[in-house]
């Protein structure tokens, strides 16, 4: 990728202790004023495109936010240093029922409702609250550290978005794919709007099944019917049984009379009945049930609405007018139980739908609406997916999940009877009746010419817009550039929670309009819970704000806790002590950086030269750093952040600070003045290439220690991503570091045994085990006198075992500290005994696993040979146990 050649001198004055609101602050405003994250800049480059998941301007971003656009930064960011014209645009959501509900609460607060208002003035509030709220959203994005191209923000009420609903609106429309009629729906009384089917929540609610008596008129015979529901007897126009059931075929053509009301009311044959379930007989209410309404349609009966928009009982209702339905449903059970018409009252546990939004339950109630016939549009979506053309759902459990719901998808119901969203654009004539759908406002009426026309006063759902997303703010209707280089999109991650709300209908909104699948992959992440896995909940007051977290530890120690203890679809436990260690793994490389750039002085970028000879330990670090490059860019591309966060942890904790760069002392503290440069190379272009891979998840810490290194170009925001090179493989050296790393850590252990502190010097022989180990040793010698800190070294494969030593045994040598006066033979025999046992334990184990046949046939040839060399290796180390043992005991 071009990257601007400028070569910097490095800054070596870096603070003792990393101040993560300094640094943030700073490069947030100097990302944003150099337009790094802005798309478009390389048109010779390959696009690669996220549209974000809208956030509704209803509140602040919670931590589920955080997640889920911490993921998409760390995509988008890659994919800028990989060379990509990179493009994530950025937008906001008006959500409608959530956010009118939080301004007429607000209202509430300063005793005025909407209606005091007026449509026009309530919408001017809701447009305060909009603006104020999406100034908050901005904030956080940039406290957050997200790399939006704000040039490209869109909300879904701008203009060009409207214009995109209304376009889709009247072509749908024109099909005959949207269609007003009056049907069952979901009914909010709380919000006092419809809500489509997967606005609703059920949850298991411990009611009462009520069975009723409905006598025959002018006979002594009655028919049983059960309810969960009796409030809505008062609008039955029927009683159903099954046309072949003998109990009742003789009643059907008669008249029942209705309790209470006293209305008739017939009894039909419908094959809708289960003869089989309950009495056999059901009550019809058309106007109160979905299932009543079709069979209502069927033998056209009336239908009966007794309650009102609120839940309150309507001029229908009788003696009940006025009641809310709760009171009327304990008034009515009274009086059939006076009456005598009650018969008995069971215990039933069912399932209630609730309001999303509002919480209130949900009242299947008798509507004019707008609906979407979706069946076409469905069959489109799911032959695609199955056809191997649909999209690439990551984990792909969830395309089944997908699948299943548009399959048995139902007609969306998409008008709101609401204020603030898209109006719905439809005009009704006053002079005939004429309803007129079009792009623009309508003015005449082209039927009879009358003026006297009036919008319609819903608005659409939310959704509707969000479905149009990822093509409706790249330009679409129009054809524009951006549309053209941008669309479809790479990548959507989101919850896997609303894939029916945003997910599906985006796709068959984008295969219906475009022609083409809207995003390649679909990223599905889990819900971010409490540290017991509790969902966050203000009733719980378990939720953690963003913005906490990163006063407390940084914006970087947030991101890299966040992302790297996730797991595609699996939920996550959010955990303050996993930021503290987050926290003080930017510690980590923040100190290692500022040792690294001591010793660098004032060497810089153009320096780096990595053809002087290597010493082994350089030779170690760039193989293990061309690895972690190798399989961070691979996990990175399959959405594995968790196992890419352990691979960047354990290279530069372990493998960078631990190792390489106590290592690396030797020859900056030394003379050699052509190994100091070769270190010095290795140093800055290994520290050069960590920050790089650490940057998509720790942006601000990564590019605050760049700008102190040796480097060339204006930001790490647009550094070359780092890529696999074979000249840097090297197998041997890693086996020998393999021996060395194993060698020290053994003394080390050896000493905390026997309490000899590190300070304290001591005699070392060690015995290898052929010429190849004696060759390795003898030219790593330096190493090993350094950090076992030994006061004489010796190697030697044909010595005798010392007396009195405490003994280690690694892979391809024997070790021993001739410690007298420390060390108490009898300890020191129980220890390896120990060791012993562990090693007769770790033979049978191996021994036993190939011994088994099942094992044997089904395991790779390479595994069994894995396994084989182990068993070899534990041997070896038992042997020599046992023999020092004896020889400490004789």
């Amino acid at each position: 990728m071009e990257e601007t050649k400028l070569a910097t001198a490095p800054d070596t004055s870096m603070p003792t202790t990393y101040d993560p609101k300094e640094a943030e602050k700073k490069w947030y405003d100097y990302w944003l004023n150099g337009q790094f994250f802005k798309a478009g800049q390389r048109q010779d480059a390959k696009p690669y495109t996220i549209v974000i998941p809208p956030p509704n301007v209803t509140g602040m971003l919670h931590i589920g936010h955080a997640l889920d656009f911490t993921l998409q930064d760390i995509m988008i960011r890659a994919k800028r240093m990989q060379g990509y014209d990179a493009l994530w645009l950025p937008g906001s959501d008006h959500a409608g029922i959530a956010t009118q509900t939080k301004v007429e609460q607000k209202l509430r607060e300063e005793g005025v409702s909407r209606y005091d208002l007026g449509r026009e003035k309530f919408l001017e509030k809701v447009w305060e609250w909009k603006e104020l709220y999406a100034g908050t959203i901005h904030e956080q994005w940039a406290k957050m550290g997200f790399s939006l191209d704000y040039s490209r923000e869109r909300f879904t009420l701008d203009e060009g978005l409207s214009k995109a609903v209304r376009e889709v609106f009247v072509r749908l429309y024109e099909k005959g794919l949207i269609y007003r009629g009056k049907r069952i729906i979901n009914w909010d009384p709380a919000a006092r709007t419809a809500l489509s089917d997967i606005e609703v929540e059920y949850k298991e609610v411990q009611g009462a099944l009520y069975h009723l008596k409905y006598p025959v008129k002018d006979s002594e015979e009655f028919i049983v019917v059960a309810t969960t529901r009796p409030e809505t007897m008062l609008g039955d126009t029927a009683v159903a049984v099954h046309p072949e059931d003998e109990r009742y075929k003789h009643l059907i053509g008669k008249t029942l009379v209705l309790p209470i009301i006293g209305r008739e009311i017939p009894i039909i044959g419908d094959e809708y009945v289960e003869k089989e379930f309950g009495s056999g007989a059901v009550k019809i209410t058309p106007a109160h049930d979905p299932n009543d309404f079709e069979v209502g349609s069927r033998h056209d009966l009336p239908q009966v609405l007794v309650m009102d928009e609120s839940g309150t009982m309507n001029d229908n209702a009788g003696k009940y007018q006025g009641q809310d339905r709760f009171d009327c449903r304990k008034n009515i059970v009274a009086d059939m139980k006076e009456l005598g018409v009650l018969i008995k009252i069971e215990e039933h546990v069912h399932q209630v739908g609730h309001s999303e939004r509002s919480g209130a339950v949900v009242e299947p109630y008798l509507s004019t609406q707008w609906f979407v016939e979706m069946k076409p549009l469905a069959d489109r979506a799911i032959e695609a997916q199955k056809s191997g053309q649909g999209v690439n759902f990551v984990p792909d459990r969830f395309e089944k999940t997908y699948l299943n719901w548009i399959e048995n998808v139902r007609d969306w119901c998409i008008s709101r009877q609401l204020w603030w969203g898209h109006r719905v654009p439809a005009w009704y004539c006053g002079d005939c009746s004429e309803v007129i759908v079009s792009r623009e406002d309508a003015t005449v009426c082209p039927k009879c010419g009358g003026t006297h026309l009036n919008q319609d006063e819903d608005v659409l759902d939310t959704w509707f817009s969000s479905a149009l997303w990822p093509f409706s703010t790249l330009g679409w209707p129009e054809q524009t550039d951006d549309l053209k280089r941008y669309y479809p999109t790479d990548l959507l991650v989101t919850g896997y929670d609303i894939i029916y709300f945003w997910v599906a209908r985006m796709i068959f909104t984008g295969l219906e309009f475009t022609d083409q699948m809207p995003f390649k992959d679909v990223l599905m992440h889990g819900l971010v819970r409490d540290s017991e896995g509790r969902k966050m909940s203000k009733s719980l007051g378990n939720g953690v704000d963003p913005l906490e977290v990163i006063e407390k530890y940084g914006a970087d120690a947030m991101r890299f806790m966040i992302s790297t203890n996730s797991t595609p679809g699996q939920d996550l436990r959010f955990r303050w002590e996993k930021v503290e260690q987050a926290r003080n793994f930017a510690n980590k490389i923040w100190n290692a950086s500022r040792f690294a750039l001591m010793n660098l002085g004032d060497f810089q970028a153009s320096q780096i030269d990595l053809n002087g000879k290597l010493g082994t330990a350089d030779r170690w670090i760039l193989h293990r750093l061309n690895e972690t490059v190798r399989d961070v860019t691979r996990l990175i591309d399959a959405y594995e952040f968790g196992e890419t966060g352990r691979l960047l942890y354990n290279f530069i904790w372990d493998d960078l600070c631990d190792w390489y760069i106590e290592f690396s002392k030797l020859s900056l503290y030394g003379t050699d003045e052509a190994a100091k440069k070769t270190t010095k190379s290795v140093l800055a272009y290994v520290l050069d290439r960590t920050q790089r891979l650490i940057h998509p998840f720790m942006p601000f810490i990564s590019e605050e220690i760049w700008q102190h290194l040796p480097h060339e170009g204006e930001t790490i925001t647009l550094a070359s991503w780092p890529v696999y090179e074979a000249r840097f493989e090297a197998a041997e050296s890693v086996r020998e570091m393999e021996l060395l790393m194993d060698i020290i850590r053994t003394v080390r252990n050896i000493r905390a045994e026997v309490n000899v502190p590190m300070s304290k010097k001591v005699e070392l022989e060690v015995k290898p085990a052929g010429d190849e180990i004696q060759a390795i040793l003898s030219r790593n010698e330096e190493y090993v006198k350094r950090f076992c800190n030994t006061s004489s070294l010796k190697i030697d494969a044909g010595m005798t075992a010392p007396d009195k030593a405490m003994t280690g045994i690694v892979t391809g040598a024997e070790l021993y500290l001739p410690l007298a006066g420390l060390i108490d033979i009898a300890q020191e025999i129980t220890r390896l005994e120990k060791e012993l046992q562990t090693l007769h334990g770790e033979v049978d184990r191996i021994e036993k696993k190939l011994s088994n046949q099942g094992f044997v046939a089904k395991a790779p040839a390479k595994v069994i040979e894995e396994e084989k060399a182990k068993l070899a290796d534990y041997a070896d180390k038992r042997d020599k146990v046992l023999a020092r043992i004896a020889e400490l005991k004789g």
